[in-house]
């Protein structure tokens, strides 16, 4: 299991950085944000997912990160550099917490769900899920937490009842400023 933090700093690929995070405690969102901007990097980061291939960091990108509290998942928000949703990446995750720097962080349980922006959904890397079950990096609890947490979020998503995709947008159109951030009840992708 990895700890993966929201600054990114041992993040090679990237040279320029500019990195802010906040804890909010909101009626509709209680947990960290954090805004991960590309300012400079050695070469741009493409995926694929089924038939699309997607170029998910480069210069002017901004990854947006929420860390709900008492939550199994992290959620990233990738926009390019037009501030346009490039896709949203949700980390299935055993811990979360923040460093005495103020810097989130995660447990990362293998197990990830991307949506595209166009609503496709992709679940990723169950078997790395299964071969660190295997090979006993995790416990068969840590196993069923990961698989139920997926199956969870992945009906929040089929109910569009996953507030993330349109609370990502609004705190686009809002600029970023996450100290300015504002809250409303909001449903699932559209």
């Amino acid at each position: 299991m990895k700890r993966k933090f929201g600054d990114r700093a041992n993040w090679r690929r990237v040279t320029q950085r500019r990195f802010a995070s906040r804890y909010v405690e909101d009626p509709h969102f209680s947990g960290y944000i954090t805004l991960y901007g590309i300012e400079a990097l050695r070469e741009p980061l493409w995926k694929t997912y089924g038939k699309h291939t997607f170029r998910i960091a480069d210069k002017g990108y901004s990854w947006l990160q929420y860390y709900p509290k008492d939550a199994h998942y992290i959620i990233t928000a990738m926009f390019d550099d037009r501030n346009e949703i490039v896709e949203w990446y949700i980390d299935i995750c055993k811990h979360q917490g923040v460093t005495d720097q103020g810097v989130p962080w995660f447990d990362d349980l293998y197990l990830d769900i991307v949506v595209l922006r166009n609503g496709e959904v992709f679940l990723l890397d169950q078997d790395e899920l299964d071969d660190a079950l295997g090979r006993r990096i995790i416990t068969m609890r840590d196993y069923e937490l990961a698989t139920q947490t997926a199956r969870e979020v992945l009906h929040m998503i089929d109910a569009h009842a996953f507030p993330y995709f349109l609370m990502s947008l609004d705190h686009c159109r809002q600029g970023f400023e996450l100290e300015r951030l504002k809250f409303r009840d909001s449903g699932g992708i559209s």
